[in-house]
Formats: C-alpha cells, structure tokens, sequence
C-alpha cells in the first residue's frame, strides 16, 4: 500500500447518445504502484481509453459522465476535485500521450514553445529557464541537437521524432504517472521498438508509474509488470505478466493470445475469436463473454462471477475458476452449450 500511488474502485462510465445510455465502463478495478508499467488490453471499444480519460478527468459532459465510483491518486479522490484543482493535477502529476503524435502537435507553434507551455503553466520559472528545462527533456528523450529543434515546427520531424516530443511534453513537469493511450499505433516496427526502449529507460531515471492502454500484445510482453485484460467495459483478469503470458484463466485472455503470430511455432495457424462483442446499450446481465465462449455454462449467461484469487497478483471474473462451481462440476455433469 506504501508503493501505490493510484487506485480506481467501481468505476462506470456512461454516454447518454439518441439511441440510449451506453455504459461503457461497469464497475472496473484497479492499481497502480509506484516505478511500475500496467497494461491495460482488449480489442476495441472495451472501454480502455474510456477509463484512461476518466483518470484525467477529460470525458466530456454531456453526453459522457462518472456515474460511480473513486480515482484515488496520492490518496486524493480526483472526483471530488475542482475543476481547477484538476487542472493543477493534469500535466504536473499525472500526463497523457494520446493515441497520435501526427495530430497530438499544434501544427501553427514550434516545439519549444509548446514544451515549455506546461513548464510555464505548473512552474515559477523564467523563459529562460523553460527553454533549458526543455532542452534537457529533448536531450532525454533521444533528439540530436536539442537548442536548434526548439525552434522547428511539427512538420519538420518524422512520425517517430514527433512521438518522442510527445513523450517529452508529458514528462516535462516530472509527473508520478503517466499514462500512454496506444502510443505506438501509427509507427512502423522498427520506430516502435526505439520508443518502448524508451519508455523503459525513461522509467530507470525518473521513476515514473506508467499505465499503458494498447490491443498489441506484442508491446505487452515487452514493457509491461502487470497486465489488466478489459473486455465489455470490465476488467476480466489481472495478473503479473508472466501469470498472463504462461497460466491464463479467463477464455478471453486465452483467445487474445491465440490471435497473436507465433515466431516460434513453425506453421501455426490463428485462431480468432468468434462473434462480436456485447451491445453496451443493454449489457448482459451474466458474464460479457458468455456468448462467444466454448465453454459457457447455463450460468454464466445469469449471473456475473465474483472475483477469484488465483494468487497475490492474479485474479480472474470466470465460474470455471470459481471454488464453487469447481465444487460442483467434480460431482456433476454439466451442460456447456
């Protein structure tokens, strides 16, 4: 408890829209310690970035709004918060990189001037002193020649350097956590393997919490601590990343990393996962993926699973891992549709 400086408890999240409320986030849990990168994965419009603006407070409302639950951060309640107290949150102690570095920088303003925006806006520090504090940044994260790049435009880097700046706005004022919505989507292979060197390398000097929002598995297995496996607005399975990668527990999970290429299995094939997931306008009212998975059993289509420790950090929303269910599945038979 020391160690952890965020904690989200029952989040929902839901967006009032022509055809109804859709609820977007149901009841989501978790935390985030201290020098640690949680990934949160699931395919799109699990609720993922959702829960991500949510910390930072930037959903819109209307149409979106927190329903219920806390986001406690340095054991404050960021809900409760103003307006302008959030604001002196955003940027000083929690940072976002949005999904796209090609559209995340004012095209109109250089580089240095939009670094040394949030410097100047959390600090009492002179321009001069902004414009070294920046140089320092850009020197951190991997830009030659620092001091005539301050004075270039957006469109004079590549889509790498541009993700690099990004991750140097973010850190610019130290925050205690950062958290990177699919940092790496719009960049080839090779771009994106430099910045996830970075990300680490960042975090060896400065400490920095990270929660990383991405589909790539492939990203997680590079970066990640602990991973938060979200499907339908819930998350599903939490667990270490070794305990996700090797002993995964829920279906989903296990179709996740079936749809993942496999270097090392000569010829094959992968296995996606059937059907579509649930409409979020009506959810149902037992477990999300009951409907596309092999082995759904009467109940999961009733009733929602309570939580199941597996271990100190593993835990898993499934009745095949319920105590109960396995109780009972030893003494009788049972129908998996």
């Amino acid at each position: 408890m020391k160690n952890r400086v965020l904690a989200v408890q029952d989040l929902h999240v839901s967006f009032t829209t022509y055809g109804g409320e859709v609820k977007a986030v149901r009841g989501v849990n978790f935390h985030l310690n201290k020098g640690e990168t949680l990934a949160i994965v699931g395919e799109s419009g699990c609720g993922k970035s959702v829960t991500s603006q949510s910390i930072m407070r930037l959903i819109p409302d209307p149409p979106g709004r927190i329903t219920q639950g806390s986001i406690s951060f340095n054991g404050r309640d960021l809900l409760h918060l103003s307006e302008k107290e959030m604001r002196s949150v955003r940027g000083k102690d929690i940072s976002m990189i949005f999904q796209d570095p090609m559209t995340a920088l004012n095209p109109t303003l250089t580089i240095g001037e939009q670094i040394m925006e949030g410097i100047m806006q959390h600090e009492s520090i002179s321009k001069k002193g902004a414009s070294e504090k920046a140089v320092d940044m850009l020197n951190l994260v991997g830009i030659p020649h620092p001091e005539e790049r301050l004075k270039q435009y957006p469109h004079q880097f590549s889509g790498g350097m541009r993700q690099r700046i990004v991750i140097a706005m973010a850190l610019v004022c130290q925050p205690d956590v950062l958290i990177a919505d699919e940092p790496t989507t719009a960049l080839d292979v090779t771009i994106q393997a430099q910045i996830l060197e970075l990300f680490k390398e960042v975090q060896r000097k400065t400490g920095v919490s990270i929660i990383l929002i991405t589909h790539d598995l492939g990203v997680v297995a590079q970066v990640a601590d602990r991973i938060a496996v979200m499907y339908a607005g819930k998350i599903v399975e939490e667990g270490t990343r070794r305990e996700i990668f090797y002993h995964p527990q829920h279906p989903y999970t296990k179709g996740l990393l079936k749809s993942v290429p496999r270097l090392d299995l000569d010829g094959a094939e992968l296995i996606p996962i059937a059907g579509s997931p649930p409409d979020l306008f009506s959810p149902p009212a037992g477990c999300p993926f009951s409907a596309r998975c092999d082995y759904a059993m009467e109940v999961c289509d009733r009733v929602y699973p309570a939580k199941t420790e597996l271990s100190g950090d593993h835990h898993v929303d499934c009745w095949l891992q319920d105590p109960r269910a396995k109780a009972m599945l030893s003494t009788i038979s049972y129908n998996i549709r």
